[in-house]
């Protein structure tokens, strides 16, 4: 079976400094984005960090070289989440750095794309220890999305939770419950959106714990352990990997509370999935 190749594997990205293709076409060339972010997903479920990563840096220098501010944003945005799971702090600062500086030279910062930079350079920041930091990031994101996206959106929801766990890492934790809360709602009423609501009750635990300690929040911890345990189970032999992904997410937290039982289950349920049983 004959190997496909990607451009990225043959072929030098063009010099961002070089205007011949300019010459050549008279007009700005776009990336075919949804394809680049297609092909990096199927790097990732292969494992395949090394070329998930060339791949991203090849298609910047396709942006950059053409003249695609939009497809360079998504790229950098891209970069962002792949050097924050991959713990690589000092690159994913850069590419939050470079993120942000693209919408302040944009003259304006009030489009779904500058709450989305803002929302990923947030996140990398908080991942990294600074969460005060990431707050005023997370503040502009919710003001643009909180104008632009209807109330039940999944993105608001993503936030929500995002803003919420910094908010607990700053003490502020009624702010956190407020807004764990209000990502519950939304994903709740979202298509298979049970197994996020499901996530968001257990960081509530978390955030309960962490505010009142394991006796006097115990009562609040069951209620939000149960209603993940509902969630979830709902969801349950729906077959779907991101499904899998969440179980063995979840099951650590179950864990520390003492649901031993349950959180098995999930590692049992995780394994069927990926085993295909």
């Amino acid at each position: 079976m004959a190997t496909e190749l990607s451009p990225e594997d043959y072929e030098e990205p063009r010099c961002p400094l070089s205007t011949s293709q300019y010459k050549e076409k008279g007009f700005i060339s776009s990336i075919p984005i949804d394809r680049v972010i297609e092909k990096y997903d199927a790097y990732i479920a292969k494992k395949d960090s090394a070329s998930a990563e060339r791949h991203l840096l090849y298609w910047l220098a396709e942006a950059e070289a053409g003249g695609d501010t939009h497809g360079r944003l998504t790229v950098i945005n891209e970069l962002m989440g792949h050097y924050r799971n991959t713990e690589r702090r000092d690159e994913a600062y850069k590419y939050a750095k470079l993120g942000l500086e693209a919408v302040a030279e944009s003259g304006h910062d009030d489009r779904l794309a500058d709450a989305t930079t803002y929302i990923n350079a947030a996140t990398v920041y908080k991942s990294f220890g600074e969460a005060e930091r990431a707050m005023p990031l997370f503040v502009r994101a919710k003001k643009i999305y909180e104008k632009r996206l209807e109330p039940g959106d999944s993105r608001l929801a993503g936030l929500y939770n995002n803003m919420a766990l910094a908010s607990a890492d700053l003490g502020r934790f009624d702010e956190a419950r407020h807004l764990y809360l209000s990502a519950i709602d939304i994903m709740k009423n979202v298509e298979r959106g049970k197994r996020e609501a499901a996530i968001s009750y257990l960081n509530l635990a978390n955030a309960v714990e962490a505010q009142l300690g394991l006796e006097d929040g115990a009562e609040e911890l069951e209620d939000c352990l149960d209603a993940a345990e509902a969630l979830l189970d709902a969801e349950a032999g729906c077959g779907e990997a991101y499904y899998a992904y969440v179980c063995d997410r979840c099951a650590p937290t179950f864990d520390r509370y003492g649901r031993f039982a349950y959180a098995e289950e999930l590692r049992e349920r995780s394994r069927r999935i990926y085993d295909g049983t």
